[in-house]
């Protein structure tokens, strides 16, 4: 009787854990935890300005946004970016806004575009529509509300991040293809 009851319990759990929504809280997490983990990976082996160039912290969000959509793309998109403050420092309190602001931009593109096209269009229509919006934001923000931005250029970010876009258009959807069979998401 005993035996049986572990069996059933065991099941029962299993169960609640291959539900939907369980497979999303874990993804969420599991992904909210790389938005932490690889820019300091990245600054680590490259140097200082190693999130600049290599962009780690969007990975985790393109991810997010492809595999689980806007609301779980934009919980990483601030879990990333107030714990990487909160334990690194990085980025400066300044800058954090306007890094939230642009990460739940691409949060909320990559989510609604990957519903009407496929995954390379939506993400490079997310890439060119993000930095237009992030500019319009700037923009805003020293012309209409006098606020400063801190040495932000758009220009130079993409520039420098040349890289990181790269490997966003190379392993992102490939990661979030894999994650989304893996979860198997389609199928529930």
């Amino acid at each position: 009787m005993l035996e049986k009851d572990t069996i059933e319990k065991q099941n029962s759990f299993i169960g609640i854990l291959s539900s939907r929504k369980a497979k999303y809280i874990m993804g969420t997490s599991l992904l909210s935890v790389i938005g932490v983990a690889l820019p300091r990976i990245f600054h680590v082996l490259a140097g200082s300005t190693a999130g600049a160039t290599f962009l780690p912290m969007h990975i985790a969000i393109l991810i997010a946004a492809l595999a689980f959509g806007t609301i779980s793309a934009s919980i990483v998109a601030g879990n990333s970016i107030i714990f990487n403050y909160l334990l690194t420092g990085m980025p400066s309190i300044e800058r954090l806004p306007y890094m939230l602001i642009e990460l739940v931009i691409y949060a909320i593109l990559l989510s609604l575009l990957n519903k009407k096209f496929n995954t390379y269009i939506s993400l490079i229509t997310t890439i060119i529509l993000g930095r237009i919006l992030y500019a319009g934001i700037l923009f805003a923000s020293i012309n209409i509300f006098g606020l400063s931005t801190y040495g932000i250029s758009v220009v130079e970010n993409i520039k420098i991040g040349l890289p990181g876009l790269a490997i966003q258009l190379i392993c992102v959807p490939f990661i979030a293809k894999v994650m989304s069979e893996r979860l198997n998401l389609e199928n529930d």
